[in-house]
């Protein structure tokens, strides 16, 4: 008979067997303004919709007269060994969507063992995410303008266990957001009667959030000036940050971090060839899940620009990525590793505490079965399964 520990760990809740029936549930539970937050991308959504359509053009060669033992999920990557080839993406203000989301998926993580990644702008505490995973956490770094900044954050992280720095790429503006102007969460925010409406209209998303505590940049708390309203909050983080890296920035980040750096929203061959010769270990090819440039390629299709660097630098892939065949789309198409954002968010915002253990149990079932399907045996060779003249980036052109 299985422990109470391992069922909790295995949870999976049969009305939800997707993560389309996920966010259904999640949009009724949430406001609709912290729905959008999670849900939207910029300006018309047409690269939040690309990502999410060019993976799932990618079509897999099954073999059905071979020997074949079993699927093994389990990949290897930084010297760890991960049971599953997905890890929990950085989200920002993930607070804001759910309440205690953020604890709750980094625990799911450690349950799952695979990889969670807090982000500067995360709703919960570098020192709280290493006592929930004992140390086994990755930490994105928003680059502060200060290098003082920076040096504290790098040291908070490295002390609390943390080995693997992710430095971010992609978000050298604010981006233009029309659902988020609109419901107020824009820069500055506002609190709007309508979104108060909202959160009346939605009770439990409410009472949990007095049971938690209205979010906040936990992380970045010691620094914030007491006593600063949403506007001037917004003005603080606003000249904290320099979302724009640089050559310079870089090379000093990898003399400063000694274990493993990893830059994210590399989406072109030239800059993935700088980050190898810079000494980074890894790269995630990644467009902020659309959430910042409408007119950009699919994350599928710039995986598939930079992956003959394959072998001298972990390549590794997220947005888009909504179930366990878009998962081993992308493991085939040349990625290392990825991860996943919105999906265990869905899952959260729709199951509560039990949305991560869910989402994660689902998406481990749904790629196990096409790797059975297709006989597969490892996620490495996933690889020699691709139609490679069936993907998005041919049939698009």
């Amino acid at each position: 008979m299985k422990n109470k520990q391992s069922s909790a760990i295995e949870f999976f809740d049969s009305n939800y067997p997707s993560v389309d029936a996920l966010r259904i549930k999640a949009q009724h539970r949430m406001p609709k303004f912290a729905f959008e937050y999670l849900d939207g991308g910029c300006f018309s959504e047409i690269n939040l919709r690309r990502n999410i359509e060019e993976i799932q053009d990618i079509q897999l060669q099954p073999y059905y007269l071979r020997d074949y033992k079993n699927a093994v999920l389990e990949t290897e990557l930084f010297g760890e060994t991960y049971s599953a080839p997905f890890g929990m993406a950085p989200i920002g203000l993930q607070g804001l969507m759910w309440p205690n989301s953020c604890e709750i998926l980094a625990q799911a993580s450690v349950n799952h063992n695979i990889p969670f990644v807090l982000s500067t702008v995360g709703t919960a505490s570098i020192e709280t995410i290493a006592e929930i995973t004992e140390g086994k956490f990755w930490f994105q770094l928003y680059h502060p303008i200060e290098n003082e900044l920076r040096d504290k954050l790098l040291n908070r992280a490295w002390n609390s266990g943390c080995r693997t720095l992710v430095i971010l790429a992609d978000t050298p503006t604010f981006a233009y957001r029309p659902k988020e102007i609109k419901n107020g969460l824009s820069i500055p925010p506002k609190m709007s009667m309508d979104n108060i409406l909202q959160m009346c209209a939605h009770p439990t998303w409410s009472l949990s959030q007095l049971a938690f505590g209205s979010p906040k940049f936990k992380t970045m708390e010691e620094y914030i000036p007491k006593g600063l309203d949403m506007k001037h909050l917004a003005m603080f983080m606003n000249k904290t940050f320099s979302g724009r890296l640089t050559q310079d920035k870089i090379k000093s980040l990898r003399d400063a971090w000694k274990g493993n750096l990893v830059i994210k929203g590399i989406v072109n061959p030239e800059e993935a060839n700088f980050a190898a010769d810079l000494g980074l270990d890894g790269l995630i090819v990644s467009n902020h899940g659309g959430r910042q440039l409408d007119n950009g390629q699919s994350s599928i299709a710039a995986l598939e620009t930079v992956k003959e660097l394959k072998g001298k630098i972990k390549i590794m892939m997220d947005s888009g990525l909504r179930s366990g065949p878009d998962i081993a789309a992308a493991l085939a198409s040349g990625a290392d590793f990825t991860f996943v954002g919105r999906a265990p968010m869905y899952g959260v915002g729709a199951l509560g505490s039990k949305g991560g253990n869910h989402t994660f149990t689902m998406l481990k079932r749904q790629l196990k079965q096409v790797m059975e399907q297709i006989s597969c045996e490892n996620t490495q060779d996933l690889s020699n399964h691709l139609i490679s003249n069936q993907s998005c980036y041919n049939i698009r052109s």
